[in-house]
């Protein structure tokens, strides 16, 4: 059989470690010629496909794919746009179709969380419907950790190794000035449905009395008054209390604490702001002095301080990715499998696109203790590995090092398709 392109695209929120996984995917592709020809990415995630925005990934070095493992944000552009279903808009799946036809594309690498392999699922038995197969695997992303079928997700153990440094040292901050400055610290992280980052804060304890001392998760609704309790108690025993809150928290009637009214691409509630909230409720019930943070995107852009163990990962999974392809695997997704805690051991197993695309996976209640207000031992042993080692990447001049690649694009062979 003769040797094809690849499509490889990012997609939604990048990650510290998502080049990573791109650099995965084309240095797996260039060790099959047999099979692959070259890889294009798309600009701007899957908007690259439809708009037939397509970069030349062959025209890169070597040493440029290389550097990717050490280059944050998303190198091609990535974009939450979610395709709708087969019937509601078949138009634009039979458009990417037509360009992957027209490129003699026979694999699609869909980079992204849940609605993306949602996606490469839909684009795999479309292609078999229009007498086009091809080959579609999804490599998995979020900083979330809620995909499920795999035991982590790449650019999670960054953001936590982060949020959890970012904690302790923020804590000695707060501690140093509490007689007569902040008495409450609160830190807001990503996480919408699942907690799994501001969890891994509670990382950054080191003995009983260090904080975080409190965090609040979306997998349990806010009881304010014991909350309230928590946080006066901590602050009448050791002076302040720091607080970690992940955006998605939740009140006792089901509502998003920080909803903003808004959706976003994917149909998602738009959040911000739960932390000046929480603010807000400890200043008028306890009367205390505060100060917040929230993370946003620098939680997810340090790879100055990423897990040595996401990275390895991340780029594992990339190349799994192509392996599984040219075996002849087809809509499936690469997944990280657990073996031990201590010593940390992992492989490399799979699972179906299908049993994976809108999917999330939360926090189980076992990680969480008996008042909704911390994590347990168990969680603890979960997260401690993840964020396990150091992969800097090289400075010039006192600052991190990045790629900038040439990103030369295809020539367009089809009519547009967007005005």
């Amino acid at each position: 059989m003769p040797a094809r392109n690849a499509f490889y695209a990012q997609s939604g929120g990048v990650t510290a470690v998502i080049n990573t996984s791109a650099a995965g995917v084309i240095e797996a592709a260039r060790d099959h010629p047999e099979a692959i020809n070259t890889v294009y990415a798309g600009v701007n995630g899957i908007l690259g496909a439809l708009d037939e925005q397509l970069i030349d990934t062959g025209r890169e070095s070597a040493e440029s794919i290389a550097a990717l493992r050490y280059t944050p944000g998303g190198a091609f552009g990535s974009a939450r746009y979610k395709l709708k279903g087969l019937d509601e808009n078949r138009a634009e799946y039979e458009r990417l179709i037509e360009v992957f036809r027209a490129h003699d594309i026979g694999y699609f690498f869909y980079n992204g969380g849940g609605d993306s392999q949602d996606t490469a699922h839909k684009v795999s038995q479309l292609g078999e419907a229009m007498g086009y197969p091809i080959t579609c695997i999804g490599v998995p992303k979020t900083v979330d950790n809620d995909l499920p079928g795999t035991d982590t997700c790449p650019g999670f153990g960054s953001v936590a190794k982060y949020i959890a440094v970012a904690t302790r040292e923020a804590g000695l901050d707060v501690a140093s000035m509490a007689e007569t400055s902040t008495r409450v610290f609160i830190l807001e992280t990503m996480g919408r449905h699942a907690g799994w980052i501001a969890a891994a804060s509670a990382l950054a304890r080191d003995h009983e009395e260090a904080p975080p001392h409190v965090i609040l998760l979306p997998e349990v609704a806010l009881d304010e008054a014991r909350f309230l309790e928590r946080v006066r108690a901590c602050v009448e025993r050791i002076g302040y209390c720091v607080v970690v809150v992940s955006e998605g928290l939740r009140t006792a009637d089901g509502r998003f604490v920080a909803d903003q009214g808004t959706r976003d691409a994917f149909g998602h509630a738009q959040l911000g702001g739960v932390a000046p909230a929480i603010a807000a409720m400890v200043r008028e019930r306890l009367g205390y002095k505060y100060h917040y943070a929230i993370a946003d995107y620098l939680q997810r852009a340090a790879r100055h301080i990423a897990s040595a163990t996401d990275v390895e990962q991340a780029h594992a999974l990339g190349r799994a990715a192509v392996e599984f392809a040219v075996a002849g695997h087809n809509a499936v997704m690469p997944t990280i499998v657990r073996d031990a805690d201590a010593p940390y051991r992992w492989h490399i197993g799979q699972v179906p696109l299908a049993d994976v695309a809108n999917r999330e996976a939360r926090m189980p209640a076992e990680y969480i203790d008996a008042d909704n207000l911390f994590v347990t031992e168990a969680a603890l042993r979960y997260l401690r590995p993840l964020i396990a080692g150091e992969d800097y990447p090289p400075y010039r001049d006192g600052l991190p090092e990045h790629v900038h690649l040439r990103a030369e694009r295809v020539a367009p062979r089809c009519p547009p398709f967007r005005d």
